[in-house]
């Protein structure tokens, strides 16, 4: 899943269930769900997430919604699989490269019925 957030330091919780399509709730739960996310809270309650618990989070995305995985499940595969970073990294770059070759395809097949 490709996330789009421009490079910043923090991001609201609003900014990050945009990215990934989820609601605010559901990053809450999972932030109760996994200690390895850890954003930091101001004096109000707000969240503000850093790079590294985005990441954490799309490892978390990767796992339970498009590979099924329960919550447990995930959080046994986070601990035990040093490599799931890796996976997703090389999952989104792949997704990047087949958007890439279907831009390609569409383009090619417009020239040809010229």
């Amino acid at each position: 899943m490709k996330i789009n957030l421009a490079d910043k330091l923090y991001y609201s919780i609003g900014e990050v269930a945009k990215a990934f399509d989820v609601n605010t709730s559901l990053i809450r739960y999972w932030e109760q769900e996994f200690p390895i996310i850890k954003p930091k809270k101001n004096k109000k309650g707000n969240r503000y997430f850093t790079p590294e618990d985005i990441k954490n989070l799309q490892m978390i995305y990767h796992l339970v919604k498009e590979k099924g995985y329960t919550l447990d499940g995930a959080r046994i595969a986070l601990t035990t699989n040093s490599k799931i970073s890796e996976t997703v990294t090389i999952i989104d770059r792949l997704e990047f490269i087949k958007a890439e070759l279907q831009k390609l395809k569409a383009s090619l097949a417009d020239k040809d019925s010229e």
